[in-house]
């Protein structure tokens, strides 16, 4: 679903921080079936990493009904009537195991962001992925998660080129200040590397 182009940033973001020694763990906010987070998970397999986790935070039941009280922004999208998009974490966790990628590595933080995101154990990370569609779906991930990432890391925005998730990364980047630059992936998604 997210192309090569994704895939391939993907894998430069994973070996960009395994090569410049950029500590944390992976983390993708919305998982869906869990491709990016498996790619993920097989990258590090490949270099031999086993002290980095993998942690998958979905609700594993689809979107969220928009709180246009909290969020404005998000008023009237039907993401969440989409049953597609609701894929249930055992799906998941036997998508991990098909290629032998469901280990102890492997994290799953299950249930609505606002719930999961601020009391996760989550040290550091050297990659967080955004793949959330909503303007509430990505600010909370960002709010929860971005002081957590290191110099360097890499915030990947999957939806970017939803308004309501554009909407979000701008609110974010003016309130905390943040002038990396926002650099183009491809036509939907957008990534920065924090502190750079």
């Amino acid at each position: 679903m997210i192309g090569l182009n994704r895939l391939r940033h993907l894998r430069l973001a994973v070996e960009t921080v395994l090569r410049d020694g950029i500590e944390g763990d992976c983390i993708e906010t919305g998982v869906w079936r869990g491709g990016a987070c498996i790619y993920m998970c097989a990258l590090l397999a490949v270099y031999g990493v086993t002290d980095r986790r993998m942690w998958a935070a979905d609700s594993f039941e689809g979107l969220p009904a928009p709180s246009p009280e909290l969020y404005p922004v998000d008023n009237g999208d039907l993401l969440h009537t989409i049953k597609a998009l609701a894929v249930g974490e055992d799906e998941v966790r036997s998508n991990f195991a098909k290629y032998n990628l469901l280990d102890d590595q492997v994290l799953f933080l299950k249930g609505w962001f606002k719930d999961t995101l601020p009391k996760a154990p989550i040290e550091k990370l050297a990659i967080l992925r955004l793949d959330g569609d909503l303007y509430e779906s990505t600010i909370q991930a960002l709010d929860a998660l971005y002081d957590k990432v290191s110099d360097g890391g890499f915030i990947i925005v999957d939806d970017y080129a939803l308004p309501t998730c554009s909407s979000a990364i701008h609110d974010f980047m003016a309130k905390r200040e943040i002038t990396s630059p926002l650099v183009a992936i491809d036509t939907m998604a957008r990534f920065w590397r924090k502190g750079t």
